[in-house]
């Protein structure tokens, strides 16, 4: 008897698949694909990401198990490890990458009214990289140091949501700062930025299109003071001050007054040096927004955790590429799923449901989710206890 489809396909049903298709005939993905489409890349893709498989093999091991249900599911394509490999290989990244902006901008929609940590009416974005490193003589075009093989995933966050707006994928060598060239910004946005953003002449353009950015200093940088504006010092705000760069190389970079502020932390017994070009926020608030930085840090710390990241299938840039970028789809697509059906539960909570019900029957996918799958004392009444307490 029918109970309804499973679970994988239900969630695959969020996927808008017009903007799909185009993006594959964009870098002609399906030419001479013999059976096996980009769709079903992205979907074995996908199931590697949602269930955490190892490798190769395992993908091919687990779904091949499953039967009749992989074309209930939305697989058309016949699972071969050396398919999955060569389509991994060969096929172009960007077919995902574009792919990947589309969920982007569909999540950042949903979660555009979620408040922030602080009173902030404007898009607040933090930028920061995390290093995922290799092995060298399996990746040997990702050389980062003296035996050692590394990526760096920079990434913008939205903190509305969380969601990663911006990703980039490039050697350990290049700079942070160096991104700055590479991000357009929006007018009226403000972008907390870490030490390793401390580039004025890359700031500047920034300032001169409307956006604000909140940067930590280093203790090195010399300044002029112009003007001191009262501060609680019980908030741990310590200054409050219109400055200008002291050396005239970077006065030439950066020719406009600045504001610096310094707050301490007292938890962390740590002193902090923020300077910004908004002069409009409150001097707590620019200190509160740059706390929210850290929601970045738990980003990657969750990513690398709930998603296969740092151990990949494929050892070509385009295999690696195509997996990030299958894998940053996946974790937009829950927090899709997640907004559009209002549920309660975590990103966390709703990731190990699918992990083991994948390709269960349900008739009401968000019931189904929504669900308390705890198991309660009263499951067994006639269970014995093996001890007493």
């Amino acid at each position: 008897m029918y109970s309804g489809e499973v679970v994988f396909a239900q969630l695959m049903e969020f996927l808008p698949r017009r903007p799909f298709n185009t993006c594959v005939r964009r870098y002609r993905g399906d030419y001479r694909s013999r059976g096996f489409s980009c769709r079903d890349q992205f979907l074995c893709m996908a199931f590697a990401q949602l269930t955490l498989r190892e490798s190769l093999r395992d993908i091919e091991t687990c779904l091949r198990a499953l039967g009749p249900k992989l074309y209930h599911a939305g697989f058309r394509g016949r699972i071969s490890r050396s398919t999955l490999a060569d389509a991994n290989e060969r096929r172009d990244w960007r077919i995902y990458h574009d792919f990947a902006q589309v969920l982007i901008h569909r999540a950042r929609q949903l979660y555009a009214a979620d408040p922030l940590a602080v009173t902030l009416a404007q898009t607040a974005y933090a930028l920061d990289s995390t290093i995922i490193e290799l092995c060298l003589s399996l990746f040997p075009w990702a050389h980062s140091q003296r035996r050692k093989a590394a990526l760096k995933l920079h990434t913008l966050l939205d903190l509305r949501g969380n969601i990663p707006c911006f990703v980039r994928i490039s050697s350990t060598k290049t700079t942070d700062a160096a991104l700055l060239d590479q991000i357009v910004p929006e007018p009226g946005s403000y972008y907390v930025l870490d030490r390793g953003y401390n580039d004025c002449g890359r700031l500047h353009p920034w300032a001169q299109a409307g956006a604000f950015f909140i940067v930590r200093c280093r203790r090195n940088i010399g300044f002029v003071r112009y003007h001191t504006r009262p501060v609680d010092k019980t908030t741990g705000l310590r200054s409050d001050q219109t400055v200008r760069f002291q050396d005239r190389r970077t006065r030439r970079k950066y020719p406009e007054r600045l504001r610096r502020i310094t707050f301490y932390h007292a938890k962390n017994r740590q002193r902090l040096i923020l300077v910004t070009n908004s002069f409009l926020l409150p001097a707590q608030t620019v200190a509160d927004l740059y706390r929210c930085r850290w929601q970045i840090e738990l980003f990657f710390k969750w990513i690398k955790q709930h998603l296969r990241i740092q151990r990949f299938f494929g050892h070509s840039p385009n295999a690696v590429k195509t997996q990030v970028w299958i894998a940053i789809s996946t974790y937009v697509l829950v927090a899709i799923v997640k907004r559009e059906l209002n549920l309660s539960k975590s990103l966390y909570e709703i990731l190990q449901i699918l992990s083991i019900a994948l390709f269960e029957k349900t008739p009401n996918f968000a019931a189904f989710l929504s669900q308390d799958h705890a198991m309660t004392d009263t499951c067994f009444p006639k269970q014995l206890t093996l001890f007493d307490f």
